[in-house]
């Protein structure tokens, strides 16, 4: 059992223990003093029907203790009425707190059990986030790879571009060098062609003469 239920019966106990102790004995002081009631008056009968038995006073001081005992009686009556309604009132305050007890029992259990799946469920979020925190750490790793893998072809590629910018430009060149004296080759040739048309033409001139 747990302590705080083991704590609150012995309140309870105690509580009721102190409210009973006041009148421990009532039940036998009662019972006494109707035996004693009853030896007075079966005396009293006696006395009354012995024949110049008891002198009067004795009868009127027998009466008296009679009507005391009486008296008493009621009085001890009452107050075991009164004792058995607490006792009755007690019995259901008890049981109105065991019944407490028992539903701050149930709640207990039925707390824990809920603690226990929220348990459960936060060791799996934990669970579930050192999981994804390890995936993004090595998400974050290859991302850096990627990133410094990108870098350096971008690199390569600004170097291969500024290469064949380079040979595209010197081929431009050498084309440009190759048309320049394509071009001086053929006004060679033509002034080589016209002067031969003209040595060939002026030849028969001077044959004739």
């Amino acid at each position: 059992m747990d302590r705080w239920k083991s704590h609150v019966r012995a309140r309870l106990q105690l509580r009721d223990q102190a409210e009973k102790l006041p009148y421990e004995g009532v039940y036998t002081s009662l019972s006494q003093l109707e035996e004693r009631f009853e030896v007075r008056q079966q005396f009293l009968v006696q006395a009354t029907s012995s024949e110049g038995g008891v002198e009067v006073e004795n009868i009127r001081l027998l009466q008296l203790g009679l009507r005391e005992s009486e008296h008493l009686a009621e009085k001890l009556s009452q107050t075991v009425s009164d004792l058995t309604t607490v006792l009755h009132l007690k019995d259901a305050e008890l049981q109105h707190w065991q019944s407490r007890v028992c539903q701050h029992r149930q709640e207990a259990l039925t707390l824990a059990k809920a603690s226990n799946a929220l348990k459960a469920s936060l060791n799996q979020h934990e669970y579930t986030i050192e999981r994804q925190t390890k995936e993004l750490a090595a998400l974050d790793v290859e991302q850096r790879s990627l990133t410094e893998a990108l870098s350096q072809a971008w690199s390569e590629k600004e170097d291969l571009l500024r290469r064949w910018m380079e040979e595209k430009k010197e081929e431009a060149d050498r084309l440009n060098k190759y048309n320049d004296a394509q071009e001086r080759w053929q006004r060679v040739a033509r002034h080589l062609r016209r002067h031969l048309y003209r040595k060939k033409t002026s030849e028969p001139i001077a044959s004739s003469s």
